[in-house]
């Protein structure tokens, strides 16, 4: 476990726990998640549509004055976090391949 910006590392931990949460239940819907922990930054899950490769997003945790969020790269929510299946759902739609 490795400290966030804000130098505790309660925080990454719990952002990994959600992300790793969430990268579960994409591997059941069929897509492929990496969990990036670039140093000095906040962890990202990669999630790639393994049918057609160039369908591809970097999903984040954050916590927000009204609890922990799943979020698109172009900082649009996605679900609560709480709710992973529903996140999930909801990026396997947006990936999809039409």
């Amino acid at each position: 476990m490795t400290p966030d910006d804000t130098g505790t590392a309660a925080l990454v931990k719990t952002r990994m726990e959600y992300l790793e949460e969430l990268g579960e239940q994409l591997v059941r819907r069929g897509f492929r998640v990496r969990l990036n922990v670039p140093r000095g930054q906040a962890p990202s899950l990669h999630v790639m549509n393994p049918d057609a490769s160039a369908l591809t997003e970097n999903i984040l945790a954050e916590r927000g004055a009204d609890g922990w969020w799943y979020w698109w790269s172009w900082a649009e929510r996605i679900a609560a976090a709480s709710d992973a299946p529903a996140a999930a759902d909801r990026i396997a739609r947006v990936l999809a391949v039409n």
